[in-house]
Parts: structure tokens; C-alpha cells; sequence
């Protein structure tokens, strides 16, 4: 039995006055972990690695304190960007990390060979966006290789994914996310602060054309493009993409703008499309809920982590350029494996920080209301990894 997952969930599930929102929320989330867990006919608590044989071969299933199975690890490779979006970036830019503290590709692979070993399958690489970096595709080529690894994407804003793309399918990339927040050529510009609508469409068109998986990722904003989610939500009608809108995160500037709710964009898209029905199947790798649209070949997706909480079913860790491995995109929490990989430790070393990593995972975020919003706000994605 687990030592940390006999005693976290169960102090949640006393019967005590709820003194907080946070309260409330941490014991939601906890019945909603044991509610998922008997779904899939397991114990309320198990040990944080089982053994098991998966189809791809031998590997192990990793488990944080609280039993969610975490298999998925988003990878930033950069925080340079060509794009410099109202949400994520000032318009005059920022000071780039030093080339020097960012993890070369040789080390991030490594860390990613130890997440393999002890259940990480699934990787996004991230940035920034890493279609600037040099050496990437070889970089993805090496993951598609390392054992354990079953699904690599990618996550780009497509500026020049156009010049990569003959590349990306030679290594046998699994899929493609593609921030596209609008159709229209002026918010575009407005949102971005570039001129790079055109080259963009250029490559969501080659991309369907290589027959690439592709997600279309939107961010909608209050009084910016709430009016372009129908738009957007056609370009799944005749092609198997998925079109999925994130809600808007009080991190860095994005605290600093008002985003549209689930529930807003839902009713729009009812009223455009007729009913939306919700999609039992698998899509993609991370905590988007999926639907089916009467006559589309494709799905509608949602990310809400502030309306629709999904922290009682993430399966995620996120990696920085700079080797900061963050068990929550919400929490300062994390553990330093540059230090470590240079530091001339070894592979069972990595692998008991990446372990470490996981065991810090906070039952869930804590963008909840009247807390943690100014310490947020000095949070970058273009940081962190997106």
C-alpha cells in the first residue's frame, strides 16, 4: 500500500465544516479521483508503480500520491517565439533564456528516456514555439525511437511549419497542434502582433494535405474573438480535425484580459450547428472532452480548467527549456533535473527526481477565485511551455 496515497485523499473525506472555496474544491476533486478510479475497476489506493506488459512492451505505470496514472509529459524545447500573442507575450518582447541554460537536445532526451522507463509514453514538444529551434526534427526522429515512447506531437503555431513539414512526416511525428485563435486577418494581426495569417492557413492546408493528425487549438477572449468560434469550429466539417477552444488561464498577461466560458461558446455552437453530442472515444493524449457534430467529419473539443475543472483525471508533467520538471502548470513546485543531469548523476538518479516530481503533484490547481492570482500573474507560458 502506498505510503503517500493512504493518507492524503481520506483527510479530504472527513466530515469537516469547509472553511474555503479551496476546501470545497480539494474534496470534489477527491471523490471525482476515487470516482475514476472505481470506473476502472481499481482499488481506491494502489502502489505508485505496478508492472504491467502494455502492447508496446515492458513498462510500468507511474502513480502520484493521490493514484491518478500519469503517462504524459509535455517537453519545452525553447521560450523564443516568432509570434508575440496578447496573452502570452509584450509587444516589445522579452530577455531570452541564455542558449547556455537551456537543455540540449541530448539532455532533454535523456530525461525523456528516464520518464519512459518508469511510464511516461506520451510526449508534446513545446515552446515558445520550437519550430525556431534548429535540430528539432532530428530531436522528435529520437523520441519516436526511444523505448517506451509510443506518441510524440507537437504543439506550433504553424508561422513556419510549412518549411518543416516534409521533415515532420519522416520522422513519423503522431500529430500536430495548431494555434489558430481566428479566421480573421485583422484580429489575427491584433492578437499575434505579426503579419502571418496567410503563411499560417498555407500550412494548416499542407499539414491536412500530408494527411497529419491536427488539432486546431483557440484561446477565445472577451471582446476579441468570441466571435470567430463558429468560424473556426467549421474547419472540422470536412476534415477528420479536431477543433478544440482552451479556456482562458489567469497566467501572466492572459490575468489581465476576460475570457469566454465553456457554456458561452457550447450555446453558440448549438445554435449554429443543432445538438452536440459527447464523444466517448479516445482523441489525443491530454484532459480535452470531445463532441460530435451532426454532418462533421471532425470533433469539437474543450479545455476548461477553470469552468471544468479536469485535475482529478491529468496525467500531465511539464518540463521547461531550463530542466524544471513541474508536477502543475499552476504550482511553483518542481524539481531542478538540469542540476542533476549536469551535475554527472546518473540514469536511476533522474529517474528518482522525475518520481519526486510526481509525488509533489497538488490534488489540483489553484486558479480557484480570491486566491493565487497575483502570483500567477508573474507566471509565463512562453516560460513554462505551452
Amino acid at each position: 500500500m502506498s505510503k503517500y496515497s493512504t493518507a492524503r485523499i481520506p483527510s479530504l473525506l472527513t466530515f469537516r465544516r469547509l472553511n474555503s472555496y479551496k476546501d470545497f474544491c480539494e474534496c470534489k476533486t477527491a471523490v471525482a479521483i476515487l470516482y475514476l478510479r472505481f470506473k476502472r475497476g481499481k482499488a481506491p489506493f494502489m502502489p505508485d508503480t505496478l508492472p504491467i506488459k502494455p502492447a508496446g512492451g515492458y513498462n510500468f505505470v507511474m502513480q502520484d500520491g493521490f493514484g491518478r496514472i500519469i503517462d504524459y509529459m509535455r517537453v519545452s524545447v525553447t521560450d523564443k517565439c516568432n509570434m508575440r500573442c496578447v496573452y502570452c507575450m509584450p509587444p516589445e518582447g522579452v530577455d531570452w533564456v541564455p542558449h547556455s541554460e537551456v537543455l540540449s537536445f541530448e539532455e532533454t532526451l535523456r530525461i525523456c528516456t528516464a520518464a519512459a522507463g518508469l511510464g511516461i509514453s506520451k510526449i508534446k514538444v513545446t515552446g515558445g514555439e520550437p519550430l525556431v529551434r534548429r535540430g528539432l526534427t532530428t530531436f522528435i526522429r529520437s523520441l519516436k525511437r526511444t523505448p517506451g515512447i509510443v506518441s510524440v506531437t507537437l504543439t506550433t503555431n504553424a508561422l513556419v511549419l510549412g518549411d518543416f513539414l516534409d521533415e515532420l512526416v519522416d520522422t513519423g511525428i503522431d500529430g500536430v497542434n495548431i494555434s489558430l485563435d481566428t479566421l480573421n486577418a485583422d484580429v489575427f494581426r491584433y492578437i499575434t502582433r505579426s503579419d502571418g495569417f496567410e503563411r499560417v492557413l498555407r500550412s494548416l492546408g499542407l499539414a491536412r494535405e500530408a494527411r497529419l493528425d491536427i488539432k486546431i487549438n483557440c484561446v477565445p477572449m472577451r471582446g476579441v474573438n468570441e466571435g470567430d468560434v463558429v468560424p473556426l469550429a467549421e474547419l472540422a466539417r470536412h476534415e477528420k480535425t479536431a477543433v478544440r477552444f482552451i479556456e482562458l488561464m489567469p497566467l501572466g498577461l492572459a490575468a489581465n484580459l476576460a475570457p469566454v466560458p465553456q457554456s458561452e461558446i457550447f450555446e453558440r455552437l448549438r445554435q449554429a450547428f443543432g445538438a452536440l453530442r459527447v464523444f466517448d472515444g479516445r482523441l489525443g493524449n491530454g484532459p480535452a472532452s470531445y463532441y460530435s457534430v451532426p454532418g462533421f467529419a471532425g470533433k469539437i473539443g474543450f479545455i476548461s480548467a477553470i469552468s471544468h475543472s479536469f485535475c482529478a483525471a491529468c496525467n500531465r508533467l511539464r518540463l521547461t527549456g531550463v530542466g524544471l520538471l513541474k508536477p502543475c502548470l499552476a504550482s511553483d513546485a518542481g524539481v531542478d533535473l538540469k542540476a542533476i543531469v549536469r551535475g554527472g548523476k546518473d540514469d536511476e538518479a533522474i529517474a528518482q527526481a522525475i518520481s519526486s516530481a510526481v509525488m509533489l503533484k497538488p490534488i489540483r490547481h489553484d486558479f480557484y477565485q480570491g486566491n493565487g492570482n497575483n502570483q500567477h500573474k508573474k507566471k509565463n507560458m512562453f516560460r513554462i511551455g505551452g
